[in-house]
């Protein structure tokens, strides 16, 4: 068994986290050209419903196995091990064939009463086989994380996202032909051919780590005891009960957040319906927000998923302490390193949104939706450190409160304007626009109040009147600097002009420094000198 340092393994998953997230665009931006808006949007409605029955089976299942098998691991008790991998195996797998086939009886009824456009019954019927894979995965990513060996994780994901690029693609386009409906329902099975091999990945590096490990299935004194058959009977009730105990709460958390995404998608589709939106158009624009617009907006998300990630041990060692003034400077940190690398995206997306949309989608129909989202991500990417603040702070009900308050606002809105036909998909957007700085803005509260923290105003004038320069500028070199070359370039030059004036200005006001520069790998090293 390979272990990791936590600063290693955190680093290997980051790695890996940052690579998915680049491969991941490829299909996004290749697929929308192969089956078009409609064809995304079939597609994208199958996955609210995936979210939630997964987040049922796993929320917080991978978390507790990870923290029992790195307790048994801590006291070399390798029965107990053996026994939550199978404990929790056998729950996952059992309750995921359950729900897999709940789907494919329940599929016909979904697709006719609730999604309003039945073409999704296939890409409904594509998706459910994924549902077993991804449990059991889940439970063999938690075993190996608790075992601090981060390269299988790691590694699944690599190849599955790879696999899941070239199968989305390939059965988009074979299936096309048959229709738009085949189509969307190939892409699904595309990604169920990526999950499954990222399973074998798995499953092979358990295999490997078994006959590595010599005391697998034995007790500390290396031999299974025998016991009271009794006792050996309820051993695994009991463990069962501490997966629980560590899951329950988790996956009560995350539940709010994907049951929101599937009433949103719901009810986007009956308000459209309402609106006096035909299906098909309706789908086709709920394809374009969900598939084509916000993978463009959370791309950044890496960056600060990351810094989130990062934050929270950090703050939760300095709360043991009780030692604030550290809190306050890194909770600045966060922010503010949030804030500067947010921002030049936000930008490029407001200026650009035109030749973005058309060199991505050929579809420069979708820009307004596009430009309307720009200003808003700088909400999304400060949102990630402010929950992970309240996260590290043992205060998870106040985050799971504020992401309640919002979900339900979003969706009052949804009812309200998505069924104005006047406003269609772009009521839709309001509503979820007010969702993202509703709960950002709940989340500054609830931590200003905790901990009486103050964000220093002037730092927000200075990424505002960078952001500025920095929109000029690319606004000058793309519209009016005749580079006789296509948009690809004209993008290439537009945005790395922009980015160059802006870095000059964040370091000119002393929001980027040295100490920012070390610590970026590689690169950092040319600083320390």
């Amino acid at each position: 068994m390979t272990r990791q340092s936590f600063i290693k393994g955190t680093m290997i998953l980051l790695a890996a986290g940052i690579i998915n997230r680049l491969l991941g665009f490829i299909p996004r931006i290749t697929l929308p050209r192969i089956i078009g808006a409609e064809g995304v949007g079939l597609y994208q409605l199958a996955y609210p419903f995936l979210t939630v029955i997964l987040t049922i089976i796993t929320g917080g299942i991978p978390l507790a196995i990870a923290k029992l098998v790195a307790a048994a691991e801590s006291e070399g008790d390798g029965r107990r091990v053996k026994r939550i991998l199978t404990v929790s195996l056998s729950f996952v797998i059992g309750i995921s064939l359950l729900f897999t086939v709940l789907c494919i009886v329940m599929a016909p009824w979904i697709t006719r009463n609730i999604l309003t456009d039945q073409r999704v019954y296939y890409s409904f019927l594509s998706m459910s086989p994924m549902i077993v894979l991804i449990g059991a995965s889940s439970v063999l990513r938690g075993y190996f994380q608790g075992k601090l060996d981060m390269i299988p994780t790691a590694l699944s994901q690599v190849v599955e996202t790879l696999v899941r690029i070239v199968a989305v693609l390939l059965l988009a386009y074979l299936m096309l032909p048959y229709g738009l409906e085949y189509a969307a329902a190939g892409a699904m099975l595309g990604v169920g051919a990526g999950e499954l091999c990222g399973f074998v990945v798995l499953l092979w590096k358990f295999f490997q780590d078994k006959k590595r490990t010599p005391n697998y299935g034995e007790t500390v004194e290396g031999k299974i005891k025998a016991g009271a058959p009794a006792k050996r009977l309820f051993e695994p009730l009991g463990e069962l009960r501490r997966i629980f105990a560590v899951a329950i709460p988790v996956t009560a958390g995350r539940m709010v957040g994907s049951l929101s995404y599937l009433l949103e998608s719901i009810m986007i589709a009956q308000s459209l319906a309402m609106a006096g939106i035909a299906t098909a158009v309706a789908t086709a624009q709920y394809g374009a927000l969900q598939g084509m617009i916000f993978p463009i907006v959370l791309l950044p998300g890496a960056l600060t998923n990351s810094l989130a990630v990062s934050l929270i041990p950090s703050l939760a060692e300095a709360s043991a302490r009780q030692d604030y003034r550290t809190i306050h400077k890194r909770l600045h940190q966060a922010l503010r390193l949030a804030l500067v690398a947010g921002a030049p995206f936000a930008v490029v997306m407001y200026v650009l949104a035109e030749p973005i949309c058309m060199a991505l989608y050929h579809n420069a129909s979708i820009a307004p939706m596009l430009k309307m989202m720009a200003p808003i991500a700088l909400f999304i990417y400060l949102q990630a450190p402010l929950q992970a603040s309240l996260q590290a702070l043992d205060q998870p009900g106040k985050a799971l409160l504020n992401t309640f308050i919002g979900a339900a606002v979003k969706l009052f809105l949804i009812v309200q304007l998505a069924t104005d036909p006047e406003l269609g998909i772009y009521g839709a957007l309001i509503a979820i626009i007010v969702n993202i700085v509703l709960v950002t803005g709940l989340h500054g509260f609830s931590v200003v109040k905790l901990l009486r923290f103050r964000m220093k105003i002037a730092d927000f004038v200075k990424v505002i009147a960078a952001m500025i320069v920095m929109a000029a500028i690319v606004h000058f070199v793309f519209y009016r600097v005749d580079l006789q070359a296509n948009v690809w370039l004209k993008l290439m030059a537009a945005c790395s002009a922009g980015v160059v004036v802006y870095l000059l200005i964040m370091v000119w006001v002393k929001l980027i420094d040295r100490y920012d520069i070390v610590r970026i790998p590689i690169l950092g090293k040319l600083f320390k000198l």
